[in-house]
């Protein structure tokens, strides 16, 4: 019974060693071993199985991927004394974790340092160049001007000489060499967001509000114009059929007479006497009711047609 209970702790032990000798690194950690707080060995960047002094040596896991940094935004004159807001990120990456272990020790203390160096170099850069060189990245034409403001003043012209792709280029290369001494491999840099401060903000604004303004008045003047325009048009066109309506029944009026004429003259010549009668008999319908009074001469021509009348008969 001892000799399988002697047996049995041993077992245990040789397990419980094991454990805790054994470490497992993946594809994206590497690990530094220390022993009382000395590194020792090379570290670990390959993945696979290994085995450390149990209790007495430690093992520092970092990250072997891509980290990131995100910059606070700042507040930036730019060489051309114009105030902006600049915010900034990077990607970085431990590549030698030995240093990086004895120098920062840990990612939360490495953003710190990367706040201390990329922050600065962003500051040099923006400071040394104008603000258009930090917001285009060549001279391409711009084609966002709106219509109408073209004709409210000229589009001004600018010709960048580094542009902002550059000065990224050169902020990674201020601050490479300072991370460089902690283990530190700075990947890229970007410039996230440009924004005008809010005092140079509220005078951009105003003046965008006034150019508009100019664009809005430039497009009712015109539009006035087009009404009198149209306006003088609708009249004259109106004046025109007008005339040419009056001109059409004048003709058909006088062609009518005309017809009515002859037509008068055929009938007089056929029967001029019965005509005459005719003609009378209209006249006397026209000029006499039940209330007129006419005085007239017995030898008037008017009633020769009722001269031996009876109305007997």
């Amino acid at each position: 019974m001892k000799s399988k209970a002697v047996l049995l702790g041993i077992a245990v032990v040789a397990v419980l060693f094991i454990f805790t000798a054994a470490y497992v690194v993946d594809e994206t950690e590497q690990v530094v071993v220390t022993q009382f707080g000395k590194v020792v060995g090379n570290p670990k960047t390959e993945p696979g199985l290994y085995f450390k002094i149990p209790f007495i040596q430690n093992t520092n896991y970092f990250p072997k991927n891509l980290l990131q940094w995100d910059g606070d935004p700042g507040q930036i004159p730019t060489l051309d004394k114009t105030y902006i807001w600049v915010d900034t990120f990077a990607r970085w990456r431990i590549v030698d974790p030995v240093n990086f272990f004895q120098t920062v020790n840990n990612t939360t203390s490495a953003q710190g340092r990367l706040d201390d160096i990329i922050d600065p170099a962003v500051r040099n850069l923006i400071t040394e160049n104008r603000l258009i060189e930090t917001v285009r990245q060549s001279n391409r034409e711009l084609d966002t001007y709106e219509i109408g403001l073209e004709d409210i003043k000229e589009r001004p012209s600018y010709r960048i000489q580094i542009g902002r792709g550059i000065i990224t280029k050169k902020i990674m290369e201020q601050a490479q060499p300072k991370l460089a001494k902690f283990g530190i491999e700075l990947v890229d840099v970007k410039i996230k967001r440009i924004n005008y401060v809010e005092q140079v903000r509220d005078s951009v604004y105003g003046r965008m509000i006034a150019e508009r303004k100019q664009i809005a008045e430039k497009f009712r003047s015109e539009g006035k114009g087009e009404a009198k325009k149209i306006l003088g048009e609708k009249e004259r066109d109106l004046k025109r059929i007008t005339s040419e309506a009056y001109r059409q029944a004048q003709i058909l009026k006088g062609k009518a007479d005309g017809e009515s004429t002859k037509l008068y003259a055929e009938a007089f010549g056929i029967d001029p006497e019965f005509y005459s009668f005719v003609k009378t008999l209209e006249i006397y319908d026209e000029a006499l009711g039940k209330d007129s009074s006419v005085v007239l001469s017995t030898d008037s021509e008017f009633f020769k047609y009722l001269k031996g009348y009876s109305g007997n008969r």
